[in-house]
């Protein structure tokens, strides 16, 4: 039997960190089905007021990461009075490295303190990457961290997506068969260049379901398994004729396959310097 869990996940910024956290826990719980309430931006007593109505009406476990002393106890007390759990997500590891380091714990730390350098690189890389998907942008590939490369629908987009929200600028640029490389990713000497491939009958198939072409009808070479594999064969070419990275996408998730780039671009910089 299934068990609803319904979770309101607090925060006096964008909510990613108590984001992923609840992920994580409810992972770990077994016949369960999450229902998760957004809270963001937190940082007035109205919001806060606004909170405990939506819990007030829901119901279920509030995490947050409200650091602000006051906000922080008025959220705490008001779920002790509708009877809610609330817990701050920080509580336990604060403790811990305090009493381990023989810290003292500051008691006046502005909300702030979360908008921080981190976060003004992750707003800047996904305006650098939303301007330079799909081959957009190529003036100044020079100052993106990657530049991936690959034939279409080889999950270029969604990567770059993934790695900006780790603060990562990352461009994409589509591969065409028989057409020489754009200047632009010749002449950008800083980026780490990255190939992706995918096995051609999935990337056939992909494609197929993209333009709804049916299975007995490729429609053109761009959705014909033979076509396909030329093309797929010719950039591993390329990308081995360049020195280029590649990774095959086949079985990998956005996630894994962004987790590989990101070690590719520290030992690319540690080079670098």
């Amino acid at each position: 039997m299934t068990t609803k869990v319904v979770l309101h996940l607090v925060s006096p910024a964008s909510g990613d960190l108590v984001e992923v956290m609840a992920r994580t826990l409810v992972a770990q719980l077994a016949d369960v089905a999450p229902v998760r309430h957004f809270w963001q931006m937190v940082r007035k007593r109205k919001d806060v007021e606004e909170v405990l109505a939506g819990v007030a009406e829901k119901g279920g476990f509030v995490l947050h990461t409200i650091i602000d002393v006051e906000m922080r106890q008025t959220l705490e007390d008001g779920c002790r009075g509708l009877d809610v759990p609330c817990m701050f997500v920080f509580e336990p590891f604060l403790g811990s490295i305090a009493t381990h380091f023989g810290a003292e714990l500051r008691q006046n730390a502005s909300p702030r303190v979360v908008m921080d350098e981190a976060y003004s690189r992750r707003i800047e890389a996904m305006r650098y990457t939303l301007g330079h998907d799909d081959g957009l942008g190529q003036q100044d590939l020079e100052i993106a961290d990657v530049v991936l490369l690959g034939v279409s629908r080889v999950t270029k987009t969604p990567t770059c997506m993934y790695l900006a929200h780790r603060g990562i600028k990352a461009a994409n640029v589509s591969l065409v068969a028989g057409m020489p490389l754009p200047d632009a990713v010749v002449n950008a000497g800083k980026p780490l260049k990255v190939g992706l491939t995918l096995a051609p009958r999935q990337l056939a198939e992909i494609r197929r379901k993209r333009f709804d072409v049916p299975t007995r009808n490729n429609g053109s070479a761009y959705c014909d398994i033979d076509a396909v594999k030329e093309e797929v064969r010719e950039v591993r070419r390329m990308f081995a004729r360049k020195g280029w990275p590649v990774i095959d996408v086949t079985s990998r998730s956005i996630d894994q396959t962004a987790t590989m780039i990101i070690d590719l671009l520290h030992r690319h910089r540690q080079a670098a310097q």
